[in-house]
């Protein structure tokens, strides 16, 4: 079976990319089609690319188009509707801001017409209304015309994403969402059905090491305090990183930030202004002398990045309408818990000891050692000191058990990842 893989874009590391990589280990003769490649703006990460077959559009003709992508996207249709995927058997599009799905499937002589499986990590979500990196919509004079293009980008982006039929110019035959909250989605804006198949984390990467180091550290008297909190993630407004900063600043607590993106600087100079002083104090730490530290790491190795989980006492996860995220899989495989904002695909991976399921209204409580993380909702600094103080209290009741944090994590493995992808394309290809 001959196999193409189809990408929106290749010039940032991220959730996305890691499901790429992941089809890529399924089918590593695929070539994969993107709008554009940057090897420079992936950093460390471009070494995993480096002997994979790369085919980009004509975009990466078009002048400036490294500092233009987002703007670019209008064109995003039309980018891959030019690829020729003629003799292609199967065509897995992995698709969020571009159109990778907007493919055009050719029937090769003597071939049938390829199948095309959407892999879709949510909708655009600068067309349906969610929290994006660049919030055009403050500026008065980009508004207006943003959006007339996005009502077209609309109509194309549904008329993409239909079943491909005669007089149709649907183009994707099935969708798999990588949530729960991404079918909701798919359903909405649409009108498809999908199949829920979560991302993968190489979740073993982080266990085996874990339990080591847990093991290791039952015989060190750690003051918890002196633990820190950890962040990771790309710094972009969506993201949230910006309340993080000001209440652990505000608090005294020491927070490590994992991640680059535009917004660096303006987060370096929030952390100065909202640092606490010596008179100050917060109410994680009444009554105790301890310097408030937010101290900004960049981008870091995987074997780093395992470290720093390790160590931290807990994963502090902001963004908001998260499709899914991939941090707080990664941190509950380092047997280490989450404090999540309570929005999007994070309800469907963090357990809070007792909160009311988004979906059914139903109040969930669970018992102590069975919960993997603590929520805060809404997104305000008051929100997530609360939630901050009520981790601390649970921390001292042993309420969260590294073993059990550890197992949950396993339901979202690489290798369940293939194991259900590998499934669901020989159904399809039946």
């Amino acid at each position: 079976m001959k196999v193409a893989l189809v990408h929106d874009f290749l010039i940032e590391y991220g959730g996305a990319e890691r499901v790429l990589e992941a089809l890529h280990e399924i089918w590593p003769k695929a070539p994969v089609f993107t709008a554009f490649f940057n090897p420079d703006s992936l950093g460390l990460n471009a070494s995993k690319f480096k002997s994979w077959k790369i085919i980009s559009s004509w975009g990466a003709k078009l002048p400036f188009w490294q500092k233009l992508v987002s703007p670019y996207r209008v064109f995003s249709k039309s980018f891959f509707e030019h690829f020729d995927l003629s003799g292609f058997d199967l065509v897995i599009s992995s698709s969020n801001m571009y159109m990778a799905k907007a493919v055009t499937l050719r029937r090769a002589q003597g071939k049938k017409l390829p199948i095309h499986i959407c892999y879709c990590h949510t909708p655009p979500r600068f067309l349906y209304g969610y929290s994006t990196a660049l919030n055009w919509r403050k500026d008065p004079l980009l508004r207006p015309i943003g959006e007339v293009i996005n009502h077209f980008m609309r109509v194309w982006d549904f008329e993409a994403a239909q079943v491909p039929k005669s007089q149709s110019r649907g183009r994707v035959d099935c969708f798999i969402a990588n949530s729960k909250e991404v079918q909701a989605r798919i359903k909405k804006f649409y009108r498809r059905d999908s199949t829920v198949i979560y991302p993968p984390v190489d979740v073993k990467k982080f266990t085996v090491h874990s339990r080591q180091f847990i093991e290791k550290k039952k015989t060190v008297n750690r003051e918890p305090s002196t633990a820190y909190f950890l962040v990771v993630s790309r710094l972009v407004g969506a993201k949230k990183v910006d309340l993080v900063i000001e209440v652990c600043a505000k608090l005294g607590l020491p927070l490590k930030v994992v991640g680059g993106g535009r917004e660096l600087e303006n987060l370096n100079k929030l952390a100065q202004i909202h640092s606490r002083s010596e008179q100050s104090f917060g109410p994680a730490h009444s009554g105790s002398e301890f310097k408030s530290t937010i101290e900004f790491l960049g981008e870091v190795t995987d074997d780093q990045l395992t470290k720093l989980y390790q160590n931290c006492r807990a994963v502090i996860f902001p963004a908001e309408q998260e499709d899914f995220g991939l941090v707080p899989i990664e941190a509950m495989a380092a047997g280490k818990p989450v404090i999540a904002n309570a929005q999007g695909g994070v309800l469907e991976s963090v357990i809070d000891p007792s909160t009311r399921s988004a979906r059914s209204g139903q109040v969930l409580s669970t018992s102590k050692g069975e919960c993997t993380g603590v929520y805060f909702d809404p997104a305000t600094a008051g929100s997530l000191t609360m939630a901050i103080n009520k981790f601390l209290d649970l921390e001292k009741k042993d309420y969260f058990d590294p073993k059990f944090i550890r197992q949950h994590a396993q339901k979202f493995s690489k290798e369940r990842f293939k194991r259900e992808i590998l499934k669901f394309v020989e159904s399809k290809i039946r």
